[in-house]
């Protein structure tokens, strides 16, 4: 493996060090004053093709890598000044020579040398001309973002840029599915894609522009070629394939309609080779655009999710897993002022997950080792619909309605070997978990400008969740003492309803007052109030099919909880010089109230929060952020149920009605800088977060058999995590980036009443490089390394990486991947290793609608990976069944 990376490297270090000549000088105005962002690039005479392109720095200077003994016309632009051409020819030697624009603009020459250019900047958008980056075996939007210098798109489909999660994707101004980037990114067709425009500090209410800090937030519009704008285009791919035992298929119709009146998209797949278009992670972290409304105001209060722990995947493998899918997304104008949208999406899956697994207790030592065999189905629904209103520049109305239905099963066959005291036992389990849980999300926001100096914004959120968690456990051995329990039995079948229902209103009034054009206060008065319900009951199924209802007040629980947080906030924000500061403070009064048992529990206080941002924007593409924030965190009814909840058959829970909030201290920095004289991206940042009176579990164990309830810890917990990442694209055709993670945490529980300290260190370490080559084969290469440092235990991760595309003869593709993985631990008691390579090749001729693919998935036949994970008290390391060697042949119409 080392030879064959040592030969890429040497390819790509050859490749790059090929004679070239530079040609380089400042571009300035007739006051000889430098122009920053100007743009330039070398057209060659003799084959009319771009080579080579650039943008000024803050001096003015610019430099281009042109061949040697080539006529070039150099164009020269900036937006405002009138453009320049200028013939040129290289020889062998450098060049230097510097360019004065004239003040008198035509503006509109500079904005097709713009249109032209592979990158251009424009205030707080960034433009790629798409084209610029293909090679032709471009067949998504995924694709062409992977080539894009400062895009990166990770493995769940979430497009970053400068290190921020995109949170929006539209095309042609248009939401696609809002809330989640990963159905555009793999389904968009690269060949509509005509221009990626990548929108900083969006802020999709325009009143609101500049009031607040919108750093963070990151937008993506995808501008499409022409002859995709008022006509239908899509495609359809059928395929059929086989695989060791059985045969395969795959049949993923695509289909997208765009005019300035409205919008369609209909997106279905139904597939067994794999294919995902949405996870159960992805579902129920799907926010379908529904903001935190509240997260300047200091409290935390966060309703959890009772998903019985349902099984995920991993790397999105699994033994076996089958799909169907189908999604729809519209636009539509009504008028100048109003504009409706919305989408709906259902989802069916079948998933078979094979499992071998070790846990540790970190306080004894005792082990489980697991083989499980699981079958899950999965009927996921999401819909959502968006209204905004918005007759004139001084007011917006907007609606929205997201509404989220489930139906999952999950059965489980395992074989456990039960370690306690060097003692073996060994015994078989079933276990079922099913729920069909719904949840109903609604927004309504008013923003009124009654002049330039006062601005209103309401804005109000309702959240109705109904759960329903069933969870059936039978084994050999008793696993608790519960009151009414009938031992003795062959098997011990345990079972427990539960029922949690919440109703969430959030709602605060801002209003923004301008004091000058630099400076603005903003106060806020908000409140949260939330009420829930929470009913459970454990029964166990005697071995002659007799129900036995565990009806003592330990074993159920009917509580009723109500949080309620009024709060007003004083925030204001300064412009001086490079310094941007936003301080501020919130003073909140808090409401709580628990009912159980048949009495009421309550908590009464007010509590002052500050907060505080500082921007210094050291030049137009570089900045350093911090911020500072005081939050209270409060939990919700699920740990304060005083009744015993099974987690699973080896662990019990007990909830504590007498629980307080936690106080969080939470700093931040973020530095930031973008290049586009060299496309050099610079981006780190780091969080230290202290947590004083956090919640935490108490735990005592019985063997492997854990009984756990929730306290407030006096000691506090620690995180600090930071990430940094260098990327450069250079020489024209190259890319190369190096990205290093980690994340401390130091966690205080007490484990069979004695205090626990626990640590957890992990770290990620990747180099990578590519080339993109209209004409010649493309390759990427690269390395990662994680280290995931435990209590006692260290785990590795040696991932080295390669990627080859080329299009060639102007009809074939050819795309392999290759990935392998040597997983070990310090003490090379575990050590494995494992690869994985895919392939595909595509023909289609020249503007011909048919294309031909054959693919080929896992070609190694691997049959496994491996990961690990920590918890609190206890290490598990895990060994997984993925899909074995799929030979797929498909094919493509486009329309």
């Amino acid at each position: 493996m080392n030879k064959i990376l040592f030969v890429f490297a040497l390819l790509f270090t050859s490749i790059c060090f090929s004679q070239s000549v530079r040609f380089d000088g400042f571009i300035q105005d007739g006051q000889k004053n430098p122009l920053e962002m100007a743009n330039i690039m070398a057209i060659n005479n003799g084959t009319k093709a771009m080579d080579s392109y650039g943008i000024t720095n803050d001096k003015g200077k610019f430099q281009l890598t042109l061949k040697p003994n080539t006529a070039y016309t150099i164009k020269v632009s900036y937006l405002g000044m009138k453009s320049k051409e200028i013939a040129i020819a290289t020889k062998s030697e450098n060049m230097t020579q510097n360019v004065v624009l004239d003040g008198a603009g035509i503006e509109l020459e500079g904005v097709e040398i713009v249109r032209e250019m592979p990158v251009s900047i424009k205030g707080d958008t960034i433009v790629y001309n798409a084209d610029s980056f293909k090679s032709g075996t471009e067949k998504k939007l995924e694709d062409v973002l992977k080539k894009l210098p400062g895009v990166e798109v990770n493995a769940d489909g979430e497009i970053e840029v400068e290190g921020k999660k995109v949170s929006k994707l539209m095309v042609e101004g248009k939401d696609f599915f809002d809330g989640d980037t990963k159905l555009g990114v793999k389904n968009i067709p690269a060949d509509a894609i005509d221009k990626v425009q990548v929108l900083r500090n969006y802020n999709e209410v325009s009143a609101l522009k500049g009031l607040e800090n919108d750093q963070d937030n990151v937008a993506m519009n995808i501008k499409l070629k022409e002859g995709k704008k008022n006509f239908w285009f899509g495609d359809v791919t059928a395929g059929i394939g086989v695989a060791e035992l059985d045969s395969r298929y795959i049949i993923n119709p695509k289909l997208f309609y765009y005019s300035p009146k409205y919008s369609i998209n209909l997106i279905t797949n139904f597939n067994n080779i794999g294919e995902l278009p949405l996870t159960a992670q992805d579902y129920f972290k799907f926010t379908g655009g529904f903001k935190n409304m509240m997260k300047k105001g200091g409290s935390n209060f966060n309703v959890s999710s009772n998903d019985l722990g349902i099984s995920l995947l991993r790397n999105n493998r699994a033994k076996e897993i089958e799909t169907k899918f189908g999604a729809t997304n519209f636009a539509y104008s009504v008028n100048k002022a109003w504009n409706i949208s919305g989408f709906g999406i259902l989802s069916t899956s079948k998933t078979d997950l094979e499992t071998k697994s070790q846990t540790t207790i970190l306080d004894s030592g005792d082990q489980q080792k697991r083989d499980e065999n699981t079958n899950q189905k999965n009927n996921l629904g999401l819909f959502k619909l968006s209204s905004t209103y918005k007759p004139n520049d001084k007011f917006q109305f907007d609606y929205d309605i997201l509404t989220k239905l489930s139906k999952q099963n999950e059965d489980t066959d395992l074989l456990r070997e039960s370690v306690v005291n060097d003692v073996s036992a060994v015994e078989t389990i079933l276990t079922q978990k099913k729920q069909d849980p719904t949840s109903i999300n609604q927004n309504l926001s008013l923003y009124y400008t009654q002049s330039s100096k006062n601005i209103f914004a309401f804005e109000m959120q309702h959240l109705y969740q109904d759960e329903n968690p069933f969870y059936n456990a039978n084994l050999r051995t008793q696993p608790f003492d519960l009151s009414g329990y009938i031992s003795g039995q062959n098997r011990n079948d345990l079972n427990q309803d539960r029922f949690v229902k919440t109703n969430k209103l959030d709602a605060k009034l801002d209003y923004y007052y301008m004091v000058t054009p630099k400076s603005n206060i903003n106060i806020t008065l908000g409140n949260t109030y939330s009420y829930q319900n929470f009913n459970s009951h454990i029964f166990q199924m005697l071995d002659n099919g007799t129900k036995n209802d565990l009806n003592d007040a330990q074993n159920n629980n009917d509580v009723d909880y109500s949080f309620n947080d009024a709060f007003l906030g004083f925030h204001y924000k300064i412009l001086t010089g490079k310094f941007t500061f936003t301080p501020g403070v919130s003073l909140h009064t808090y409401q709580m109230t628990n009912g159980q048992l048949g009495t009421d529990y309550s908590q009464n206080f007010v509590k002052v929060l500050p907060d505080f941002f500082a921007l210094y924007q050291i030049k137009k593409s570089e900045t350093l952020t911090y911020n500072f924030s005081l939050t209270n965190d409060f939990t919700d009814i699920n740990q304060l149920a005083a009744g015993y909840i099974l987690s699973d058959y080896s662990s019990l829970f007990r909830g504590n009605r007498f629980l307080e909030n936690a106080t969080s201290q939470v700093h931040s920095l973020r530095y930031f800088k973008y290049n586009m004289f060299n496309f050099e991206n610079i981006f780190a940042n780091a969080t230290y977060t202290r947590k004083v009176d956090a919640i935490k579990t108490k735990a005592n164990f019985d063997g492997i058999n854990q009984s756990s309830v929730p306290y407030n810890s006096n000691l506090a917990d620690e995180t600090f995590t930071g990430m940094g990442n260098y990327g450069r694209s250079f020489l024209k055709n190259y890319k190369a980036s190096a990205n290093a993670s980690f994340n401390w945490s130091k966690f205080n529980n007490i484990q069979n009443n004695q205090l626990s300290t626990t640590e957890s260190f992990s770290q990620s370490y990747t180099v990578k490089a590519s080339t993109n080559y209209k004409n010649l084969p493309n390759i990427e290469f690269g390395y990662n390394l994680l280290i995931n440092k435990y209590s006692g235990s260290t785990f590795y991760t040696d991932k080295p990486f390669a990627r080859l595309d080329y299009y060639f003869l102007d009809s074939f593709s050819f795309v392999s991947e290759y990935e392998f993985y040597h997983y070990y631990n310090a003490d090379k008691s575990v050590d494995n290793e494992y690869d994985f390579l895919s392939a595909s090749l595509v023909y289609q001729k020249k503007n011909s609608k048919w294309e031909y693919k054959i693919s080929a998935t896992n070609l190694l036949n691997t049959t496994y990976l491996n990961d690990d994970s920590f918890s609190q008290f206890s290490t598990r390391v895990s060994q997984y069944t993925v899909q074995p060697r799929y030979i797929i042949f498909s094919m493509k119409y486009n329309l």
